[in-house]
């Protein structure tokens, strides 16, 4: 198991959003990572983390619903970015295949 799946499972564990926070600050990716599915895969797991605690720790439940609000919508961000882009190359490739 790799370092970041275990605080991935860390964070599954969370019961308040502080453990929350310091799990995923840890299962973050490297900075410097360029791939837009690694971070939207990130940010998504986060805001389910998220969700999750805010049901278990009552006090947090609306900064861990609104932690899980805008991490979900990073994560939605990074989807369109990685959609746009593959319609993009699907476009490029059937002009290429149209002029050959």
């Amino acid at each position: 198991m790799k370092v970041t799946e275990d605080w991935w499972a860390t964070a599954a564990l969370a019961e308040t959003l502080m453990q929350a926070h310091e799990a995923l600050s840890r299962a973050r990716p490297k900075p410097g990572t360029r791939d837009p599915r690694v971070w939207r895969d990130y940010h998504l797991r986060s805001a389910a983390i998220y969700t999750e605690v805010a049901q278990i720790d009552r006090g947090h439940f609306h900064e861990a619903t609104a932690w899980a609000t805008c991490e979900r919508q990073r994560g939605e961000e990074f989807d369109r970015q990685i959609k746009s882009k593959n319609a993009g190359n699907a476009s490029a490739s059937s002009s290429v295949d149209k002029a050959s």
